[in-house]
């Protein structure tokens, strides 16, 4: 009987954490589009490249440590710990893409102040 709540929790988790990746994942490079576009000054094909390289990446990372968290053990045969461990699991991932949603933000604010400084730089040389 184990066996079946813990395939249940598997049932229930999977879509889960997919659907949290995938939500999270098309938000930030919906809008992260446009810091790519600032960073790389306007040359839409290479932000958009970029932009996607990122994107891989973070879908790599996430779904990679959603199923290295899969394994779910039951002390007890009650769907309250099922129901109490799924809740620690699902919330302990969806801290993880918060986590990495922050991080990516911090590297697409550094890019864009990185490009600001450049452009700053290109105008004091351009004007000596």
């Amino acid at each position: 009987m184990e066996t079946t709540k813990i395939l249940f929790g598997y049932t229930i988790y999977l879509p889960v954490a997919l659907f949290l990746t995938y939500y999270v994942s098309k938000t930030l490079f919906q809008n992260g589009k446009i810091f790519m576009l600032d960073i790389f000054k306007g040359r839409e094909e290479i932000a958009e490249a970029t932009n996607r390289i990122f994107e891989t990446g973070f879908y790599l990372l996430n779904i990679g440590f959603a199923l290295m968290i899969l394994r779910l053990d039951l002390d007890t045969n009650t769907y309250q710990e099922l129901v109490e461990r799924l809740s620690y699991k699902i919330g302990g991932f969806a801290i993880y893409l918060g986590v990495m949603l922050f991080f990516n933000l911090y590297f697409f604010f550094r890019g864009k102040r990185k490009a600001k400084e450049a452009q700053i730089e290109e105008r004091m040389v351009f004007k000596a």
